[in-house]
């Protein structure tokens, strides 16, 4: 591309980091990587009443967790700051008296309740709601008078009539808008704060963005801010509107769906690697040659092609994220997925909070028998459940096999050579020398020798490996478990 590659991610601190939003930072980041390009994170944080504690820091944490860095925003300056929209009060300022002095914006002095009776008496005829234009025109007497009255104005921009704005969006190809059922906008607040239409304009023209790739819910907000390019005299970024996501229902993704985890904080609690959300998000709503699914950041970014980004709705697949993270935290370092683990071990009872080392050599050593099981390190607490019970709930299949003939016979041999071991002696290897001299003791060997000691310790036919369970166990337990078993 002859210009530089200028993106951005503007997040309002309104809430959390979002899936939908984490995907537009990722997409963003991708394509500015791709072409030797920066990225900019800048906050719009002028709907000031729906600003929370805490959003802004997290929006920042955890696009830093995903593994998205940027070039400029609040945290590392830049050339072309301030970058929260609050700061730039004047920058705006010197943009929207200019569209007053050439007549292209005016202002309006329409109550709240005069609006919504004209929106009413619209509505009520069959008509699209749009302000009529009531104040395009007012004197200077008429303004004194309103001003007189209390009245605070707001400024509202003059949409040119019969006019149509087209664009080549970099998703959708050439999309179309008539001015003819839209009424004059509001560029500035009463309260002086610059509206969104009219702010990111500004914003994207002064920090000189490029490129917009952002979510098609702001297909309607475009022909608004093409206006005002056009009266402003600036040309216009390049727009790609990133189609929606959908749940497996096919509808669209809802902060009140409660069936998909929407929040990218929620899945760090859950225990899902970063790596794994980047690489899953990345996949929605764009697709790569080939069908290979698992990916690092580096070659996203090298094969990143918004060419491909998708015309249709990108389904969030629950079953595949889950999936992606097992595929992930099955090559992950023991250690790493032990941190990840041991949290929920020590919310839900089953370890200590604070741990010696022969307590997290234990709980390592559990973690690493069930590595290959995890979808996401919340699991580890129902697959290691067998642990901390006083006794294993048995499941179907493991009650058929306890019922089977040779099963006392098994039980108390191996019994008998568990009480013989000495404390020290009880190793993974150890209990697999015992479990062959049951073998030669009673002449059972394979399923019917496995499976009664699997089933009488653990309640399970099927599990991991059996030596290493025993062990970890522990030799009280086992004896306790045999015991009960044997009557």
């Amino acid at each position: 591309m002859a210009q530089e590659v200028r993106v951005r991610y503007a997040p309002s601190p309104t809430g959390h980091l979002h899936i939908g939003n984490a995907r537009t930072a990722l997409f963003n980041y991708l394509f500015a990587r791709k072409h030797g390009g920066k990225l900019i994170i800048r906050i719009e944080d002028t709907d000031v009443k729906r600003n929370v504690a805490g959003g802004e820091e997290n929006q920042l944490t955890y696009l830093k967790w995903l593994g998205i860095s940027w070039d400029e925003s609040i945290d590392v300056g830049g050339g072309y700051g301030p970058y929260r929209q609050t700061e730039r009060l004047d920058i705006y300022k010197a943009s929207y008296e200019e569209l007053l002095e050439k007549g292209l914006a005016y202002y309006c002095y329409c109550t709240e309740q005069e609006l919504e009776q004209e929106r009413e008496e619209q509505m009520a005829r069959g008509e699209t709601p749009r302000y009529s234009g009531r104040h395009r025109d007012l004197t200077g007497e008429q303004r004194q008078s309103f001003e007189a009255e209390g009245r605070v104005p707001s400024i509202r921009f003059r949409v040119p009539e019969g006019k149509r704005y087209t664009f080549n969006d970099m998703v959708k190809g050439e999309i179309s808008f008539d001015t003819a059922e839209m009424g004059d906008f509001v560029i500035v607040k009463k309260d002086g704060i610059p509206t969104y239409n009219f702010a990111v304009v500004i914003d994207d023209y002064k920090m000189k963005i490029s490129h917009v790739l952002r979510g098609e819910d702001h297909i309607s907000n475009t022909p608004r801010q093409l206006m005002i390019y056009e009266a402003l005299g600036w040309e216009p970024p390049q727009f790609g509107h990133m189609t929606l996501i959908v749940n497996e229902q096919r509808k669209k993704l809802s902060k009140r769906d409660e069936s998909i985890i929407q929040f990218i904080e929620q899945y760090d609690d859950l225990g899902y690697l970063p790596e794994t959300l980047f690489n899953f998000i990345a996949l929605l709503g764009w697709s790569p040659e080939g069908e290979q699914e698992i990916f690092t950041r580096e070659e996203l970014a090298d094969i990143f092609d918004a060419s491909r980004l998708s015309k249709s709705p990108a389904v969030f697949d629950t079953q595949k994220l889950a999936w992606m993270n097992n595929e992930y935290l099955k090559k992950a370092e023991l250690s790493r997925v032990v941190g990840l683990c041991l949290p929920h071990l020590q919310k839900a009872g089953r370890v200590g909070a604070e741990l010696d080392a022969a307590e997290y050599d234990w709980a390592s050593s559990l973690v690493g028998l069930y590595q290959d099981k995890l979808r996401s390190a919340s699991d580890i607490v129902e697959l290691t459940e067998l642990f901390f019970r006083e006794d294993p709930a048995d499941e179907e299949e493991a009650a058929v096999v306890l019922a089977e003939e040779q099963v006392p016979a098994v039980l108390s041999a191996f019994s008998g050579q568990i009480e013989a071991a000495g404390d020290a002696e009880f190793s993974a290897d150890a209990i697999k020398a015992m479990i062959k001299s049951v073998q030669q003791q009673t002449g059972f060997k394979g399923k019917q020798l496995f499976m009664p000691i699997r089933a009488a310790l653990t309640g399970q036919t099927h599990g991991p490996d059996l030596n290493e369970t025993i062990r970890l166990l522990g030799k009280q337990k086992v004896l306790a478990r045999l015991g009960a078993r044997l009557g």
